[in-house]
């Protein structure tokens, strides 16, 4: 990571399948960018206080959505509704990387509600 990309970084958290990275914490928004290994997924989880826009800018996965499985890959957005049922999984080779703008009334980590975690964490 150069200089100036470590400036623009809040916060940086390490994760049993990535990392993410926080560049905006606003009062209406934030945004992530989201790194997942090849063969690692995002717990099975829902939100009471915000939505989600994910983008995709490396690699390939698949997103979850309620029932819907949606493949993935550079370029691709997936809309995650407050409420939704949702996951981002990397079935590829390389590291996935997508952008992640919530929107709401509260953007804690506390507002993760995980149904099902490979980590233990439920």
């Amino acid at each position: 990571m150069s200089e100036k990309e470590r400036a623009c970084v809040l916060e940086r958290d390490e994760r049993p399948w990535g990392w993410y990275e926080v560049y905006v914490d606003a009062p209406d928004h934030k945004l992530k960018r989201i790194l997942v290994r090849p063969g690692a997924r995002l717990s099975l989880q829902r939100h009471r206080h915000r939505e989600e826009h994910w983008y995709v800018v490396a690699g390939s996965g698949v997103a979850w959505v309620d029932e819907r499985r949606i493949r993935v890959t550079p370029g691709v957005a997936v809309d995650i509704p407050r409420r939704a049922v949702h996951r981002m999984e990397n079935d590829g080779e390389t590291d996935l990387v997508f952008i992640e703008v919530q929107r709401g009334d509260y953007f804690g980590e506390d507002d993760i509600e995980r149904l099902e975690d490979d980590y233990g964490r439920t």
